[in-house]
C-alpha cells in the first residue's frame, strides 16, 4: 500500500537533497544536517549540512516488503508497518535511530539471534555518494557490501527496500534467572540451536547482568492470546521488572520500545526513576532523545565534572560502549569487566549473521567486510553506559582502551557509535579498511566524505 505522498514525495526529497549538495562550496566536506543523533563521540564543526528534511517517511508497504526513506526513524517506520501487522526484522531499541543510520552504523535487538543485523534484511538501496550521484545498489555490489558500518564515509542511504515480518498484537515474556555467566551462555547456545526453551518458541532474546551471580535472559514469544498487559511508560521501570516477576506480557508496540522509555537504565542519572520525579516528569519526555540532549548539555557545560569535584570524587572517564564477544568467551569477558571496569548492570543481546534463505534453513551467512563477524558463530552484544571515576588519567581513556584490547583478544568487535582509540593499522585490520578505501576511491574520488577512521577516532 502506497503511503500518503509516496513516490512523488520521495522524488521531491531527493531533488532537495541533490540541490543542497550542489550548493556546497567546491571541495568542502559533505555531511548531513540532522536534528537528532544517537552517536556518543564529539566531532568538529564540518559546516553546512545536506538537506534531508524530505527523506523522513515510508514510501510504501507491499506485503512483507517496505520502501523506506533513509532518514525515517524506527519510531515512524514501526507506526506505519504495525498498521499492516508487520515490523522490520530487526528494530533497534531507541526510537530516533533512523533506518539509514542503523544500516550504515549497524543496529541490534532481541531478534538478532535469528535475523542478524538490520542491513541483512535490506534488498536494495539508493545511496548519495561523495561524488553527488544517487546510485542504486544491491547485495553483492561492492558499495552495498562495504556500506554497513561505514558511518557515512561512503555516502548516505536515501531509499531502502527492506523485508518485514508479520507479528501478532502481543508479546509474552519469560525472565529466566542464572547464577553465573557460564550457565547463561550455555542457555543462549541451546536457544539459538533450537529456537525454543523448555519446549516454548523463542522469537526475541536478550538479557541483563545485574551482578556476577544475578543474570537474566528474557525470552519473548509473539502471541495473539488474550490477557492483561503491563505498562512501563508510567511509574514502573521495565528493567527492574526482570528481578521481580518470572513472566510478563506487553503489546508488540510497547515491547519494541521497552528500553527507550528509560534509555535502558540510564534515566536514573537524571532522577527520572525516583518516584516523585517520575510523577512530575511528563511521559512524552521520558524517551531516549530527551536524555541524549541532557547528556549533550552536560558535556557542553561540564556539569558532571563540577559535581564530581565538589563531592571529592576522582575525575570520571565516560565508558559508553557496545561490544560483541563470542558466546563461549562471554563469561571470561564479564569476569574481566567486573575486575577492571566494575560497571553494572550491563545489557546482553545474542546475535548471529543471518543465513541466506534463513526461513528455509538453507544457504550460508555472508560476512560483511566493515564488521567481519564469523559465519555460524553466536556472539553476545554487551552494552554498558556510564562513568567510571578513575582519577587524573581519565582524559587518556584508560578503561576504554583496555576494553578495546580485551575485546580484540577474545575475538570480538566493538561498535563505533562512541569513542574509539585504535591506531590506524589496527583499525583498518578490524574494520575492513582496505576494502573501504577501494570503494571510497570509486564513489568519492574527490574525498568529499570524511574517511571512517577520521570520523571515529579523529572525531571529525
Amino acid at each position: 500500500m502506497r503511503e500518503p505522498g509516496g513516490w512523488e514525495q520521495h522524488s521531491v526529497g531527493v531533488t532537495r537533497l541533490r540541490e543542497s549538495y550542489a550548493a556546497l562550496p567546491a571541495g568542502s566536506p559533505v555531511r548531513l544536517a540532522k536534528r537528532t543523533s544517537n552517536l556518543f563521540r564529539g566531532r568538529s564543526d564540518a559546516g553546512r549540512g545536506l538537506d534531508v528534511s524530505g527523506l523522513t517517511g515510508v514510501i510504501e508497504v507491499d506485503g512483507d516488503v517496505a520502501e523506506v526513506q533513509g532518514m525515517c526513524t524506527y519510531e515512524h517506520l514501526v507506526e506505519v508497518t504495525l498498521a499492516h501487522g508487520r515490523i522490520p526484522l530487526v528494530v533497534p531499541q531507541l526510537r530516533t535511530i533512523t533506518l539509514g543510520g542503523a544500516v550504515t552504523g549497524l543496529g541490534i535487538e532481541s531478534t538478532s539471534f535469528r535475523s542478524g543485523l538490520p542491513h541483512e534484511s535490506v534488498l536494495e538501496m539508493d545511496v548519495l555518494t561523495g561524488a553527488g550521484e544517487v546510485v542504486t545498489t544491491k547485495p553483492g555490489d561492492a558499495l552495498f557490501d562495504a556500506f554497513p558500518n561505514s558511518y557515512g564515509s561512503l555516502g548516505y542511504a536515501t531509499r531502502l527496500r527492506i523485508e518485514l515480518e508479520q507479528v501478532p498484537a502481543h508479546v509474552a515474556l519469560r525472565h529466566v534467572r542464572f547464577d553465573d555467566a557460564g550457565s547463561l551462555a550455555d542457555a543462549v547456545g541451546r536457544i539459538v540451536a533450537d529456537g525454543a526453551w523448555d519446549g516454548e518458541r523463542v522469537d526475541g532474546l536478550d538479557g541483563v547482568a545485574f551482578t556476577p551471580d544475578e543474570l537474566y535472559l528474557t525470552l519473548a514469544r509473539w502471541t495473539d492470546e488474550p490477557g492483561p498487559t503491563s505498562d512501563y511508560t508510567g511509574q514502573q521501570v521495565y528493567y527492574r521488572s526482570l528481578q521481580h516477576r518470572a513472566t510478563d506480557r506487553l503489546t508488540i508496540h510497547d515491547y519494541l520500545w521497552r528500553w527507550d522509555t528509560d534509555w535502558f537504565w540510564c534515566s536514573r542519572a537524571f532522577g527520572a526513576q525516583h518516584p516523585l520525579v517520575r510523577r512530575l516528569w511528563p511521559r512524552r519526555l521520558r524517551r531516549s532523545d530527551v536524555y541524549w540532549r541532557l547528556v549533550a548539555l552536560d558535556r557542553r557545560l561540564g556539569i558532571g565534572d563540577r559535581l564530581d569535584r565538589r563531592a571529592g570524587r576522582p575525575q570520571g572517564e565516560r565508558v559508553v560502549q557496545d561490544v560483541e564477544v563470542p558466546v563461549d568467551r562471554l563469561a571470561e569477558f564479564l569476569e574481566w569487566f567486573d575486575r577492571e571496569v566494575g560497571m553494572r548492570p550491563v545489557w546482553l543481546c545474542p546475535l548471529r549473521l543471518r543465513r541466506a534463505g534463513e526461513d528455509s534453513g538453507e544457504g550460508e551467512a555472508r560476512p560483511w567486510p566493515g564488521y567481519p563477524l564469523a559465519p555460524d558463530t553466536t556472539y553476545v552484544n554487551v552494552g554498558f553506559w556510564g562513568v567510571v571515576n578513575v582519577g587524573p588519567d581519565a582524559p587518556l581513556a584508560p578503561r576504554n582502551r583496555a576494553i578495546e584490547a580485551e575485546v580484540s583478544a577474545l575475538g570480538g568487535h566493538k561498535s563505533l557509535y562512541s569513542e574509539a582509540f585504535y591506531d590506524r593499522g589496527e583499525f583498518d585490520r578490524l574494520y575492513g579498511g582496505d576494502q573501504l578505501a577501494r570503494v571510497k576511491r570509486l564513489h568519492d574520488p574527490d574525498d568529499r566524505l570524511t574517511p571512517l577512521y577520521d570520523k571515529v577516532v579523529g572525531r571529525r
